[in-house]
């Protein structure tokens, strides 16, 4: 049986690379694997779609339902972003950048986690390690991501790892501007034009259990706030509407690469304790978060302390 190699839900450009980059480092020590991800290709966010094209690699296959499936696990650990039925798959490894979540196996399995600012960084350290050899398209894949989840070495979640990888990656995939690539990947991500409500909200949204309650965090990181003044208020009826089924808060991250902070719009049964975990007021349903970049390291950190957890 093949290893399905996932990312979490709603994959952003790092868990669709990371899948990729994964099953092809499995394959190459003996263990067959594919790479998945939780959504069909047409409906893949604009920044993931555009590199897959741009390097000419096929997304990965579509699994929604793990039960009966060997399955790896690649930029996440936690159960609310896993594909149904998680409870009833074989986990055999995880591959993550972020805090150790709630899965839990019956079996030891490779896990593999750092600190890093992607888990592509992660991933390359094992090719490294292993003397696994790095096909220039997956080196590809890996730098985007990295670039991606970085900002371009602007979020705090950055290491001089990223750094380091982003170089070697670089020389890999025959890549000499960085600086272009990453804007040519912002423009696809910020890309609004379109979009269905529905779909801008879950580009990059998800779920969290703070001490009992669910919070949902989604983020659109843009050149400027402005792009979104024309549907800012349907923006919001789109996250009330996600509040009321079962969600103690809804808040969602406007963040504008440029300046370097976040539009956080507040949707909550206690703004309060929003604006206690980041010591703004919201004014008019949002507060401005001076240099908040990512929601990994500064939006929820917070807000697990203020929510007690």
């Amino acid at each position: 049986m093949s290893v399905c190699v996932v990312g979490h839900s709603n994959p952003d450009t790092d868990s669709v690379a990371a899948a990729i980059s994964f099953a092809n480092y499995l394959k190459a020590t003996g263990t067959d694997a594919v790479a998945c991800m939780q959504i069909e290709a047409a409906k893949l966010n604009p920044e993931s779609t555009a590199v897959l094209k741009k390097f000419g690699v096929a997304a990965p296959q579509t699994l929604m339902d793990a039960a009966g499936k060997k399955v790896a696990l690649v930029d996440f650990s936690d159960i609310g972003q896993a594909p149904a039925n998680i409870k009833d798959a074989e986990v055999v490894a995880i591959v993550d950048h972020h805090k150790i979540g709630d899965i839990t196996t019956n079996n030891p399995i490779l896990f593999h986690a750092q600190p890093v600012g992607c888990t592509c960084t992660v991933l390359h350290e094992m090719y490294k390690t292993n003397n696994v050899t790095l096909p220039k398209d997956v080196a590809s894949l890996m730098l985007c991501a990295i670039l991606s989840d970085t900002v371009n070495f602007k979020s705090p979640t950055c290491t001089e790892a990223d750094k380091k990888a982003v170089a070697e990656l670089k020389g890999i995939a025959g890549v000499t501007d960085t600086d272009s690539l990453f804007m040519e990947m912002l423009k696809a991500k910020s890309s609004i034009d379109g979009v269905p409500m529905k779909d801008l909200v879950f580009r990059d949204y998800k779920d969290f259990d703070m001490n009992g309650k669910k919070v949902g965090i989604g983020q659109l990181e843009l050149a400027t706030v402005d792009q979104v003044a024309g549907i800012r208020a349907d923006l919001v009826k789109a996250l009330e509407d996600l509040k009321k089924d079962g969600r103690h808060s809804v808040l969602f991250m406007l963040t504008d690469v440029v300046k370097e902070g976040t539009d956080l719009i507040v949707v909550s049964d206690d703004n309060a304790l929003i604006e206690s975990a980041f010591g703004a007021k919201v004014e008019n349903g949002s507060m401005w978060v001076n240099g908040m970049m990512s929601r990994k390291k500064q939006t929820v950190p917070p807000l697990q302390k203020a929510f007690g957890c």
